[in-house]
């Protein structure tokens, strides 16, 4: 395995796991159905996934401001129901398995979310620590989630070479913004889903990185 780090953060959704996107379009269709405005799947995804200023977009083109949005989207998005439609990544167990130093999850996802998924997949013994972003703690590209972690898993602040994995623009800015060596793992049709990550080593599958 790459030993070139002494500690890993990972993202979960759209890294090491992801979503059916049949339950992403359910999902914003129900929300769109409470609130009284019509969701298209596109716009689901781009509300859902939020690369660049996507979400923002979407959130302007059916008209609701965030804080309404989320309200609803919360209480559609209920947990027994997302984890029964998530899936593994294939290559996820053989990288996690791999690893020789502390791991940290370092997640969006909510924690009345990531519980139940992390138990159901099977993978919560996978990590050291498990940070969901909040108010409190900011929200990647803010590096605070990232520093929480490092502070959990002794490397704070000591000089450790640490990278950060994830799929996302915004773990890329916030592994930077954390001084961490940043790879993004390309899972999704960037263009399509409104970003393109520019910065950070790049890869197809997390088994790129097993040496």
């Amino acid at each position: 395995m790459n030993n070139e780090y002494e500690f890993w953060l990972l993202d979960l959704d759209g890294t090491l796991v992801d979503v059916e996107e049949t339950y992403i379009h359910q999902v914003g269709r129900e929300v769109g159905d409470r609130l009284g405005v019509s969701i298209s799947d596109r716009q689901a995804e781009h509300l859902w996934y939020g690369f660049d200023d996507t979400r923002e977009r979407a959130l302007a083109e059916v008209g609701l401001d965030a804080e309404t949005f989320w309200a609803t989207f919360h209480n559609v998005d209920e947990p027994g129901a997302r984890a029964a439609a998530t899936h593994i990544y294939p290559d996820a167990p053989a990288f996690v398995a791999a690893l020789d130093a502390p791991t940290g999850l370092v997640t969006h996802c909510q924690e009345y979310l990531t519980k139940p998924i992390l138990e159901r997949m099977g993978i919560d013994d996978w990590f050291d620590t498990v940070v969901c972003c909040d108010e409190e703690t900011g929200w990647k590209p803010d590096p605070r989630p990232l520093e929480l972690a490092m502070e959990r898993l002794g490397v704070a602040g000591n000089g450790h070479a640490g990278a950060m994995i994830g799929d996302d623009p915004r773990d890329v800015g916030a592994a930077h913004n954390a001084g961490l060596d940043a790879v993004h793992v390309d899972r999704h049709d960037q263009e399509r889903l409104g970003g393109v990550v520019d910065r950070g080593r790049r890869v197809t599958a997390l088994t790129d990185l097993v040496q």
